[in-house]
């Protein structure tokens, strides 16, 4: 979805707007450009960089995806009013920005482990 609202991107941006680690979107990116829906290339600007973009392929598919990601929002929301949504998108990005401070911070190796 970041590929289809930014196009192509280094995959160590995509990776930090997800996210995720090196390792954990070296092999999604892999998984993805296999099934034909992204392809991976060298930038022209930075020869140890990675681009990677949308495929057409991934590409024909953003509208079923977008439907099915609306279906499973209203969904989850039921009958909650704007504002209740509101509210909860807000809570939920305040536990989310607290999970990735904690696992950012964590994931220190300490003189315990």
């Amino acid at each position: 979805m970041e590929l289809w609202e930014h196009g192509a991107l280094r995959q160590g941006d995509l990776a930090r707007r997800v996210g995720s680690d090196a390792a954990t979107m070296t092999r999604s990116v892999k998984r993805l450009e296999q099934a034909g829906f992204v392809r991976r290339s060298p930038s022209p600007t930075d020869r140890r960089s990675v681009l990677v973009e949308p495929t057409a392929a991934s590409i024909a598919l953003r509208d079923q995806v977008e439907a099915v990601w609306a279906e499973l929002e209203r969904t989850v929301t039921g009958d909650l009013t704007p504002d209740e949504r509101d509210q909860a998108l807000a809570s939920l990005n305040r536990l989310e920005q607290s999970l990735s401070l904690h696992s950012a911070t964590s994931a220190e190796p300490t003189a315990d482990c």
